[in-house]
């Protein structure tokens, strides 16, 4: 590694240290006069060398945040606040962040960045129909809300269906119904977690995930996801030095990389979760967009003990317009998920769930699922195709809807972006998908949005930008 990267990566890591310990002062977390954590302690705490934590208290201390008592330690000083806001009437709680939001606002004309399917490959006119029906089958739907946890009928429909795919015992009382995916993990969140508790997660891993937790005041420790899977001794580690509250995992289909954790693993990643009390949460977005075989078992499938939440998104290739998603929780967290559901939003729309209960299970729907995953490979065979001419680098994915590219080393994928922006391509580059935000040499492309001209010409595109970059450089 270059002296000028190994001197980004650091200052990155300073700007980390940093803000975690200015948000907590100006949200009132650490009071006035108040002792902050030692060196020593942050430095374990957020895998940081002491040198690091010692340059953001010293310049905490120079913006007259914190002060000193010799041979004690640093404190809270009198009227912490950031002085830009000293003026403001209402002052946010959070410095709130959402990365890929920001990216996926762009309009361009070639789409790599969102994970989606093309509206074009789903079943619209069929959708259409059982919206009808169900109207003709619910004629007061719109006048009355769904429970908390979720229409009754959908629930018991996906306990039978979760029994029939993962042969393992569910009832509708595990399942809790969602408004997608997203606001599953940020209710898991709000449930379970607290300012400056410990969260485990892949590196890299989804990028909103990574800002729920961060916007929770969540301390993030990583451990890296390979095509072979995790390194367990590397995890068990981690679980009984920082003790986290929860791991965050995608083990299938992995966004962005694509990687299918193995079965053995998964087995033993239950038992660390029980023995070190973790909670896993195990984030499967699409199961069923697979190539050749059908993924491995979900983690949920071999815990006995109460230590999974599973978080079924039924939102990217069934109908992303009814955001309809389940949560399957132990009977003892299940109250917590439960209140902090009610005070979001009362309960998802009860349409969208009846009209979902009945698209999800019909025959036609099925059939779908076959054709899609077709369509969806021929477009996976036609960006690597055009790929196949850079020295760009990447595992083919088994399943899901993105390529993890690495490129070569004279290359930035931050850079990249902003150039690529200007001519109307996106992407996501990995310091989105790195909990410690270093990763510049990898970007994320999916196949799954553009149809096959718009494929060929965007990654075209985008190829000459990057050799263009190059030859600037």
């Amino acid at each position: 590694m270059s002296k000028v990267k190994r001197k980004n990566e650091n200052g990155f890591l300073f700007e980390q240290v940093y803000d975690f310990i200015l948000q907590r002062i100006e949200r009132g977390e650490w009071k006035e006069h108040e002792k902050l954590p030692s060196i020593r302690q942050l430095s374990l705490e957020m895998n940081v060398h002491r040198l690091t934590v010692f340059k953001a208290f010293q310049l905490l201390k120079e913006q007259n945040k914190v002060y000193v008592v010799d041979k004690k330690g640093y404190y809270v000083k009198t009227g912490s606040f950031r002085q830009e806001e000293a003026d403001m009437p209402i002052v946010p709680a959070y410095r709130k962040e959402n990365q890929l939001a920001a990216l996926h606002a762009a309009s361009v004309d070639y789409q790599f960045s969102q994970a989606l399917i093309d509206p074009n490959l789903l079943p619209n006119h069929y959708l259409s129909h059982y919206v009808k029906r169900v109207f003709d089958l619910y004629p007061k739907v719109l006048a009355t809300y769904a429970t908390v946890e979720g229409d009754p009928e959908l629930r018991e429909s996906l306990a039978h269906y979760f029994i029939s795919i993962h042969k393992t015992y569910v009832t509708p009382e595990n399942v809790l119904i969602t408004t997608g995916s997203q606001q599953a993990i940020h209710l898991i969140a709000q449930a379970f977690v607290k300012p400056r508790d410990t969260v485990l997660f892949e590196r890299p891993t989804y990028s909103a995930a990574i800002d729920t937790f961060k916007n929770h005041g969540a301390n993030i420790i990583a451990v890296n996801i390979t095509e072979n899977g995790y390194d367990l001794d590397r995890i068990e580690y981690c679980m009984k030095t920082y003790k986290p509250r929860l791991f965050y995992i995608n083990p299938t289909f992995h966004n962005p990389t694509g990687y299918v954790v193995p079965v053995f693993q998964r087995k033993r990643l239950v038992e660390l979760a029980e023995q070190y009390h973790c909670l896993l949460v195990e984030d499967d977005a699409y199961p069923d967009i697979y190539f050749q075989n059908q993924a491995a078992p979900p983690v949920y499938t071999f815990d006995t003990a109460g230590s999974v939440i599973y978080v079924r998104s039924f939102c990217k290739y069934v109908s992303p317009g009814l955001r309809v998603a389940a949560m399957l929780c132990p009977p003892a967290l299940r109250q917590s998920l439960i209140t902090v559901k009610s005070l979001a939003d009362n309960g998802s729309p009860l349409l969208n769930q009846k009209i979902f209960l009945h698209f999800f299970h019909s025959e036609r729907m099925q059939q779908h699922f076959s054709k899609l995953r077709i369509a969806l490979q021929i477009r996976k065979e036609i960006m690597e195709e055009e790929l196949s001419e850079t020295n760009w680098k990447w595992e083919s994915p088994k399943g899901g809807l993105n390529l993890w590219v690495e490129l070569p080393d004279h290359i930035d994928g931050s850079c990249l972006l902003k150039r690529t922006i200007e001519q109307s391509v996106s992407f996501v580059p990995g310091v989105y998908f790195d909990p410690y935000g270093q990763d510049r040499s990898r970007i994320r492309l999916t196949y799954s949005y553009m149809n096959e001209t718009k494929i060929r010409e965007g990654i075209r595109q985008l190829v000459h930008i990057s050799r263009s970059l190059n030859e600037k450089t």
